[in-house]
C-alpha cells in the first residue's frame, strides 16, 4: 500500500469510528432508533425491512430515521 491508500484508509476508519461512536450515544438516549440507525447502517435493511424487524409502522420508523441522521449529523459536525 503506498502513503495515498494509507490515508484514504486512516480517513476512512476515523470516519467509521465517529459514527460509531455517535451510535453509540444515540443508543443511551434512544435505543430503539439507535436500534433502526444499526439495521439500516451496516445491516442494510431499507425503512420498511427495518419497521418490520422492530415491530413498528414504516412511518414511526421513516420518523426515526429522519430524527436520527440529524441527531448524527449534528454529533459528527460537534466533534
Amino acid at each position: 500500500m503506498d502513503e495515498v491508500d494509507l490515508a484514504a484508509t486512516s480517513e476512512e476508519d476515523d470516519q467509521l469510528l465517529a459514527v460509531s461512536t455517535a451510535i453509540d450515544k444515540l443508543e443511551g438516549e434512544h435505543p430503539q432508533i439507535a436500534e433502526l440507525v444499526k439495521l439500516r447502517y451496516f445491516v442494510g435493511l431499507e425503512v420498511k425491512e427495518a419497521a418490520l424487524a422492530l415491530n413498528v409502522s414504516r412511518a414511526t420508523a421513516n420518523r426515526w430515521w429522519t430524527f436520527a441522521r440529524t441527531w448524527i449529523y449534528s454529533e459528527l459536525r460537534s466533534s
